[in-house]
């Protein structure tokens, strides 16, 4: 079985990047491990009356480029080895943005799905007492990430209110609207991986148009991907999956329809017209653009010769293994790599915490206008170093990044 420890594999990346870099071994030993890390333990009063104790994680990876950034997960399987990977994946992402952050992650194993609101919230505001420590809106800045929500962003941002005895907007991201939040947020992981792909077609001379397409996932990235995909490009959505399935219809899906039975019945399965499939199978349907929005490790060197995409969108963090990796670059199918495709979210968060505190708010479409810019320029880097060094669309991307983290910690004399 190949090793599918995420932050093993993160390692594993940096370590080829560090080699092909040719960096030396203090400063590739600082980066395969994060500057520091807090786990904390945090007792609730459940609705019976009990006490129950969840354990959760907050990682900053390193803040060389400047505060972390980076959401805040609530999994029954959460790890600290997933937080530490996501973490690195966040320093990576926030530099080839050209972000001026470094990258962080935070989790608690939980399942919120079997809590009330008032637990959640209870949890929410607990597990920020105890990380509040490490927290601020010049050192690091949560939001939403896994089974997290603006809501439970709220109640964080509150609860640092009252720690603080202020207003602190700036200290968290990802809110709603009326508190701070940035309009453009909700799509904005879909809409950079959009307008990463229009990219990636052009530079491929890919047509767009009416071209098969299947999202592995359909939460919020997956299902913007779908309905973005036919609102930019006239792309025929062909299969999409949840966590109980996935459906197929060669003839094409409607993706507002979709999620309009999802809602209704807990997953897209059991959509009129569709045949049912596997998450596996699906990865495996012959298509233009694949966009893998669910969680990590789904394509591995087992099933990695039979992805017959032209376009790997890469919505998900994390998931393609390295082996992967190189055997989808030998068969020409195009990767962009999670930490480029997916860093809307990233990006339009750091406008929100500019807008917080500017204290003045952009209107949507100059939100948009901005995200375009910027991965487009983000895009480019990557495919230019691509091109120049006769690599993998995932290393190039790491080549760009770690560069400029390499770059100011020598510039700050860690190194």
């Amino acid at each position: 079985m190949p090793e599918l420890n995420p932050f093993k594999i993160a390692q594993r990346q940096l370590d080829d990047a560090a080699k092909h870099l040719k960096l030396d071994e203090a400063t590739h030993e600082i980066l395969r491990w994060p500057r520091r890390e807090l786990w904390v333990t945090i007792p609730i009063t459940m609705d019976n009356g009990k006490k129950k104790v969840f354990h959760g994680f907050r990682v900053h990876y390193n803040d060389a480029l400047g505060p972390t950034k980076g959401g805040i997960r609530w999994h029954p399987a959460e790890t600290i080895d997933t937080v530490r990977a996501l973490a690195a994946w966040m320093t990576w992402k926030c530099s080839l943005a050209g972000l001026p952050y470094g990258g962080s992650k935070g989790g608690i194993i939980c399942n919120p799905k079997e809590m009330s609101d008032g637990e959640k919230e209870r949890l929410a505001r607990g597990y920020y007492r105890q990380i509040a420590i490490i927290e601020d809106e010049r050192i690091d800045i949560p939001a939403p990430d896994v089974y997290t929500t603006p809501q439970m962003m709220a109640w964080m941002m509150d609860e640092m209110s009252v720690i603080r005895q202020r207003n602190t907007p700036g200290c968290i991201t990802g809110k709603p609207i009326v508190l701070g939040g940035s309009l453009g947020r909700g799509d904005a992981t879909a809409k950079g991986g959009i307008f990463c792909t229009r990219e990636a077609a052009k530079a491929l001379k890919i047509t767009l148009k009416d071209a098969p397409t299947v999202i592995q996932g359909y939460g919020n990235a997956g299902m913007y991907a779908a309905t973005l995909s036919v609102e930019h490009f006239g792309s025929k959505i062909i299969a999409v999956s949840d966590s109980k399935g996935g459906i197929v219809n060669k003839k094409g899906l409607d993706p507002w329809k979709v999620a309009e039975h999802k809602e209704k019945t807990g997953s897209v399965v059991g959509f009129p017209g569709s045949t049912k499939i596997s998450n596996e199978e699906l990865l495996e349907l012959e298509c233009t653009v694949l966009w893998p929005s669910a969680l990590e490790n789904v394509i591995t060197k087992e099933n990695a010769p039979r992805i017959k995409a032209k376009i790997v969108s890469e919505a998900a963090n994390g998931p393609t293994t390295p082996e992967a990796d190189e055997i989808l670059h030998k068969n020409n199918v195009f990767v962009i790599p999670d930490f480029l495709d997916n860093s809307g979210g990233v990006i339009v968060s750091y406008f929100e915490w500019c807008q917080n505190i500017q204290g003045y708010y952009w209107e949507l479409d100059e939100v948009y206008k901005r995200l375009d810019a910027r991965i487009t320029k983000a895009f480019h880097a990557m495919y230019d170093t691509r091109k120049k060094e006769k690599v993998h669309s995932r290393m190039a991307a790491y080549l760009v990044a770690v560069k400029r983290v390499v770059e100011a910690m020598k510039l700050r004399g860690w190194v």
